[in-house]
């Protein structure tokens, strides 16, 4: 069994810092909807609260598992997999934005 270490800090309501020993991510969002922003790239994940249901789908990654340094991306064929997801991800993501900046505001 490995050691492990991880630390998450909120630094405002819906955003925090994580920290772990294999580095550190942003993620911004609650309850529902949150996106994370680290070195794999950017992760969304929406869910149902309460009922352990979620969906995780990653925007822009970095270095892929088993690719080797420096190979070229293949490109994806096709329309993309899942577009309902993915907007119905940026639409949570907007509504978590508003709801943030209002909060600001007001």
């Amino acid at each position: 069994m490995g050691l492990r270490f991880r630390r998450r800090i909120r630094l405002a309501k819906g955003v925090y810092v994580n920290l772990s020993k294999s580095g550190s991510s942003l993620s911004i969002g609650g309850h529902g909807a949150t996106v994370n922003v680290g070195k794999r790239g950017v992760r969304e994940t929406v869910g149902l609260p309460g009922t352990g249901l979620s969906y995780s789908h990653t925007i822009g990654a970095g270095q892929h598992q088993g690719q080797a340094e420096g190979a070229p991306v293949q490109p994806r064929q096709g329309g993309g997999g899942r577009p309902l997801l993915t907007l119905l991800g940026l639409v949570a993501l907007v509504i978590v934005v508003v709801g943030f900046v209002s909060a600001f505001t007001h």
